[in-house]
């Protein structure tokens, strides 16, 4: 049994592929998102082709951000992510930046912060990148706060946007998903247990 934190927390997901049909991939993934337990997709970005951050020689990206309430804790939601990833024919050979069926990080998890081997909150590379800024900014507010960082609408306005071209909305009826009642608050019922893969 999934164990759950006390309440929903908002959650903003990136995703990206660039490898065999990438804008399928990320279309459903997206979909997959709105399957995740204990979870409502509440927002989807437009769909991005984007430029490859690092080797060069590797085919342009599929890029879009997905909001989501959420009562899987951090590493359930990692777990859940990373088996999605996993059925896209993603496979994990320590090739940072390189070509991928399919990447789902968490970029922000509420207001949690959190640096550890398997998973760091916020992600660490909001900032500096406008694949990741660009989409994000459709689904989360201008004004939002990422900590250690500064606010989206600030870092999105000190970001160039070359290499960053809008293709299309993902369609994609939206809320999807099922958020359970809430815990009584002295329930204690909270995973902390990482999983063993780790998010690029």
């Amino acid at each position: 049994m999934t164990e759950l934190l006390p309440a929903a927390e908002t959650v903003y997901i990136g995703l990206g592929a660039n490898l065999d049909d990438p804008r399928a991939h990320v279309e459903r993934a997206a979909a997959d998102l709105g399957g995740l337990p204990a979870s409502r997709l509440e927002g989807l970005s437009w769909l991005y082709r984007t430029a490859p951050v690092g080797p060069a020689d590797q085919p342009d990206y599929i890029n879009a951000a997905a909001r989501l309430r959420t009562r899987l804790t951090p590493w359930a939601l990692l777990g859940a992510l990373q088996q999605i990833e996993r059925r896209h024919g993603r496979v994990r050979d320590g090739t940072r930046w390189g070509p991928r069926t399919l990447d789902l990080d968490i970029l922000l998890f509420g207001i949690r912060r959190l640096a550890q081997p398997r998973l760091t909150l916020p992600h660490a590379e909001i900032r500096r990148r406008a694949f990741v800024l660009v989409p994000l900014a459709d689904v989360a507010p201008a004004a939002l706060d990422i900590p250690g960082q500064g606010r989206l609408d600030v870092l999105l306005a000190a970001m160039p946007k070359n290499g960053v071209a809008a293709l299309a909305p993902i369609a994609l009826a939206l809320p999807v998903g099922t958020l359970p009642a809430e815990l009584d608050a002295s329930d204690t019922s909270v995973a902390d247990e990482p999983p063993r893969a780790a998010l690029s």
